[in-house]
């Protein structure tokens, strides 16, 4: 029997990418998942029992309210928080951006981080135990040229993640960032990338669910990973 039987882990931008590949990989560990999206229901391409979907941003606070509230009526709970959701805008040139593009970042980068940690430590609390993990990615802990508003926003995630990791261990509550390099996923849109290089969304969802399947006692504090072909 792994750790991840039966509990219940709520994840956002869970219809696609990153987060679609998660949560297949959570319901074929036992898990009983909440996917949060902007965009659509995980459950209009995925049908299982376990399996429940709720369509609402991240940067808004009463829709983040209200899937937390639809989450603990479909399955009593939240034992797991997955913040994966997260826009990623090139900004090469700063002074050709516009405040709606840096505040789009932000708001759901560093604001739906927030609002989702909060709601779930409120159920967490009083249990005196759950795991918070943040998909930040390397862009957290190195700059680029290309997108320093991206970077921005997760190194104030990783900011973010690492003062609740200091409140949270006395709550025995876990807190895991998970930094991968470049993933080819959606996000990418139609830009010029070299994919072939990039990690895989499986690949990346299967470390993930490797360390939320940690004994309870077991802390994976932060986790870095590349793919070798993009750092040759």
């Amino acid at each position: 029997m792994t750790y991840l039987k039966s509990k219940v882990v709520f994840i956002t931008g869970g219809s696609s990418g990153i987060g679609k590949a998660t949560a297949r990989q959570l319901l074929e560990a036992g898990a009983r998942v909440f996917s949060f999206s902007r965009t659509r229901q995980l459950t209009d391409e995925i049908s299982h029992e376990n399996l429940r979907s709720f369509r609402g941003d991240v940067s808004i606070e009463s829709e983040v309210q209200a899937g937390f509230a639809a989450c603990l009526e479909a399955f009593g709970t939240v034992d797991i928080l997955i913040n994966n959701a997260g826009i990623g805008l090139p900004s090469p040139d700063l002074s050709t951006i516009d405040l709606d593009t840096f505040e789009k970042m932000m708001n759901v980068n560093m604001r739906g981080v927030f609002l989702c940690n909060r709601e779930a430590l409120k159920v967490m609390k009083p249990k005196g135990e759950g795991h918070i993990m943040t998909v930040i990615s390397m862009a957290g802990q190195r700059t680029n040229a290309t997108s320093p508003l991206y970077c921005a926003s997760k190194f104030g995630a990783r900011g973010l993640s690492g003062g609740l990791a200091d409140q949270a261990i006395k709550l025995g509550i876990k807190v895991t960032d998970v930094n991968p390099g470049p993933t080819d996923s959606d996000y990418w849109g139609d830009r010029p990338v070299a994919r072939e290089k990039f990690l895989k969304v499986d690949d990346v969802a299967r470390i993930m669910v490797f360390v939320l399947n940690q004994p309870g006692d077991v802390l994976i504090r932060e986790i870095n990973f590349d793919n070798m072909k993009f750092l040759a």
